[in-house]
C-alpha cells in the first residue's frame, strides 16, 4: 500500500459487510470499528469506535434491500465520519440502488438517482466508487468526483475458464432487450463472438412479451448478459424464447447486481438457463444461493481501485 501520509481506515454498513472483509483481506488490513445497529424505535444508530481525524476514509456499502435501511446506515455513516473530522470520506457503493429511476420516464414523476446523489454529498462524501450504475450517465447527477468500474471484465474472466466456453464457434452473446445493447456487445467484443438481441415488447410493468430474435441463434449456445436482474422475468423469457423461437441449444446467463426480488428465485429454478453467473455486489442470503447461480467476486477490483485512490493514481487502467 502507497502511503500518502495520512491513515487509511475501512469501514462496513450491513448490507456489505461480507464483501467489506474480502476487500480488507486483500489489502491486508482489519475493517475499522463501528457500531451499525438500530434503536428500539427503528432509527438507525451508528457509533465509530475509534479516532478517524485526518484519515482517508472508505465505507463499503451496497443499498441493495433493505434498500431505504442501507441507504440510511450510509448517511449516517458518513455524516459521523464527517463529524469526527475524517480527511476524505469515499463512499464505496458496489451496487447503488434507485439508479433505476434516473429520468421522468411519466408527468411528474421523481428522478430518484439524483435525490440519492444530492444526499450523499450533503451528508459528506468527498467521492464515489460504485459498479456498473443502471445508467452511465447518472455519474453527472453528482458534484463530486464519482468512480465508476465496471462488471464486463471481471465477467469475463470468470466466464473464460468455464467448459461451456471452449468451443467459441458454438457460443453468441444475446442481449435480452435493446436495453442491454452496449453491455452485450462489449462482451462479445472481448469474447471475440457474434451478438443477438432478443426483440420484446412489454405492454405492463414486469410484464413481457417477446416478439422475435434478431440474429441468428439456431444451433448455438447462448449467454444473455444484462446489468442486474430484479425479477428475472425479462432473462427468463428471453431464455425461453432463445430455445423455442430461436432455436438454441443452451442458454446462459450473467449480471453485475443480482437483486433477485419478487418472484425471481422461482422463476430462475424453472427457467431453461442452465447457469447464471453473478457478481458479489449484492450479498445474496441462504435461501437465493441456488445450484444454477455461480457467484463472482468483485473484492479484488475493488481492492485496486481503494488502493489507486488512497494513493492519488489513475483508477482507468482497471476499465480493461
Amino acid at each position: 500500500m502507497i502511503a500518502h501520509g495520512n491513515k487509511i481506515k475501512l469501514f462496513a454498513g450491513n448490507g456489505s459487510r461480507k464483501l467489506a472483509q474480502a476487500i480488507a483481506d486483500k489489502l491486508k488490513m482489519q475493517l475499522s470499528d463501528a457500531e451499525v445497529g438500530t434503536f428500539s424505535d427503528g432509527e438507525c444508530a451508528v457509533h465509530i469506535g475509534e479516532t478517524v481525524r485526518g484519515c482517508d476514509v472508505f465505507v463499503i456499502q451496497s443499498t441493495a434491500f433493505p434498500v431505504n435501511d442501507n441507504l440510511m446506515e450510509l448517511l449516517v455513516m458518513i455524516d459521523a465520519l464527517r463529524r469526527a473530522s475524517a480527511g476524505r470520506i469515499t463512499a464505496v457503493i458496489p451496487y447503488f440502488g434507485y439508479a433505476r429511476q434516473d429520468r421522468k420516464a411519466r408527468a411528474r414523476d421523481p428522478i430518484t438517482a439524483k435525490l440519492v446523489a444530492d444526499l450523499l454529498t450533503s451528508a459528506g462524501a468527498d467521492r464515489v466508487l460504485t459498479m456498473d450504475l443502471h445508467a452511465a450517465q447518472i455519474q453527472g447527477f453528482f458534484d463530486i468526483p464519482v468512480d465508476h468500474l465496471l462488471g464486463i471484465p471481471v465477467l469475463t474472466r470468470a466466464l473464460l475458464k468455464q467448459d461451456f466456453m471452449k468451443d467459441k464457434d458454438e457460443m453468441i452473446v444475446v442481449s435480452p432487450d435493446v436495453g442491454s445493447v452496449g453491455r452485450a456487445r462489449q462482451m462479445a467484443q472481448k469474447l471475440n463472438l457474434n451478438l443477438a438481441i432478443v426483440d420484446k415488447r412489454r405492454p405492463k410493468a414486469n410484464v413481457m412479451e417477446v416478439m422475435n430474435i434478431v440474429g441468428d441463434v439456431r444451433g448455438k449456445k447462448c449467454l444473455l448478459v444484462d446489468d442486474m436482474i430484479d425479477t428475472a422475468g425479462t432473462i427468463t423469457q428471453g431464455a425461453k424464447a432463445l430455445i423455442e423461437v430461436g432455436g438454441a441449444t443452451a442458454v446462459y446467463a450473467c449480471c453485475t447486481h443480482p437483486v433477485l426480488s419478487g418472484p425471481a428465485m422461482e422463476r430462475l429454478e424453472n427457467s431453461v438457463i442452465e447457469e447464471l453467473f453473478v457478481l458479489d455486489t449484492i450479498e445474496l442470503p441462504p435461501e437465493k444461493r441456488i445450484s444454477k447461480i455461480k457467484e463472482v467476486t468483485v473484492a479484488p477490483i475493488f481492492a485496486e481501485a481503494i488502493e489507486s485512490i488512497y494513493a492519488d493514481l489513475p483508477v482507468s487502467k482497471l476499465y480493461e
